[in-house]
């Protein structure tokens, strides 16, 4: 391969002096890579002409070539522009990179449409298929999902938001779930190549037909996705993964914060809480209707942090809202559940399992 570069280079630099390109150096190169390296070569105030006048896939599709260029050397540029009937000639050819392909599309393109390429092109360290993947209706994505093999199912669902991630779980057969959360559980590092791959294939297979790479802590990961289970699937699913595996369930449990781990708040902690829900008009809304899903034991903690004539008021709330449907308590009691998560990761409150010490029985 060595003595091909080396051969190819002296090639090139005979036929130049001669005033001949070779045509072998552009031989088997792909139109998007021969108009990138055009685009470079004319310039950005000229390129942006051309780009402007292009559909978005072609602009894409040359975005991605240019960003993958490296260095081109001079008789590879002088070869493209021959064949582009232009005369030109760098005496040390130029670097393609994200940045010089940003600065590019950034003097003919919107600002929005700029990142939303950027984004597309950089791959699995960007948003590109994974975010798409994650806004896609969770049956659809179970679906396409359970025809695949455990291991490929716990990549794929390591990129994509938790509630997402929940969602899709609690369609899959029970086995089919344990085995894809073990399998996350226990990830080793998916290297650069396999994960490009994935995303071909994705982007081909699934994206196409409905229209990261670091790698986060897998029992933070899935103990986020049991909190973003319903009560039912969580139930379901935490005593299958605890035949399958104790020790994996408990260090999960240890991670996660449902509404009934309040209890674990000290009671300086929960009056911090109930003032920040006060502050926030859309959480003081929602808690009516949290606490309707809630045990006795829970709801006593909230009225404890309020005057009497407080609590009763919200007793009342509770009751007017009459019969409501599990799903949305739930969505409730999530949100507050991120409210408190906020506190806690700003150090305003501590939920570790260890505060449960602290815990009052009346």
């Amino acid at each position: 391969m060595a003595e091909q570069d080396i051969s190819a280079e002296t090639a090139g630099n005979e036929a130049s002096s001669s005033g001949m390109v070779p045509s072998s150096l552009t031989a088997g190169m792909s139109g998007s890579r021969k108009a990138a390296i055009l685009m470079l070569a004319i310039g950005q105030e000229h390129s942006a002409r051309i780009f402007r006048s292009l559909q978005e896939d072609e602009v894409r599709d040359i975005s991605r070539a240019m960003s993958s260029l490296g260095l081109v050397k001079a008789s590879v540029v002088e070869a493209v522009c021959n064949e582009f009937s232009q005369k030109f000639a760098s005496a040390e050819g130029f670097v393609g990179s994200y940045e010089t392909t940003e600065d590019y599309l950034k003097k003919a393109l919107p600002a929005e449409m700029v990142e939303k390429i950027m984004e597309d092109i950089r791959g699995p360290s960007g948003r590109s298929v994974w975010a798409k993947m994650g806004n896609m209706p969770e049956t659809a994505l179970a679906n396409y999902l359970r025809n695949e093999q455990p291991q490929t199912v716990a990549v794929i669902l390591s990129y994509i938001s938790p509630a997402h991630v929940a969602r899709v779980l609690s369609l899959f057969p029970e086995d089919f779930a344990t085995d894809v959360i073990m399998r996350i559980l226990h990830m080793s590092p998916v290297s650069k190549d396999v994960l490009e791959s994935l995303e071909r294939t994705l982007r081909k297979e699934f994206i196409t037909a409905f229209g990261r790479s670091t790698k986060r802590d897998s029992y933070a990961f899935v103990a986020e996705v049991y909190n973003n289970f319903d009560r039912k699937t969580e139930a379901m699913l935490t005593e299958h993964l605890g035949r399958r595996s104790e020790e994996d369930m408990e260090k999960v449990n240890k991670l996660k914060f449902t509404f009934d781990d309040i209890k674990r708040l000290t009671p300086d902690d929960m009056m911090r809480v109930m003032a920040a829900i006060n502050r926030d008009g859309e959480a003081k809304s929602r808690l009516p209707l949290a606490l309707k899903g809630s045990n006795e034991s829970i709801r006593q903690l909230f009225f404890g942090c309020v005057s009497k004539r407080a609590a009763g008021l919200l007793e009342d709330e509770i009751r007017g809202l009459g019969a409501v449907r599990l799903r949305d308590a739930e969505a409730a009691q999530m949100e507050l559940i991120t409210l408190i998560k906020t506190m806690a990761n700003d150090g305003e409150i501590d939920i570790s399992p260890s505060s449960s010490d602290d815990e009052i029985i009346e």
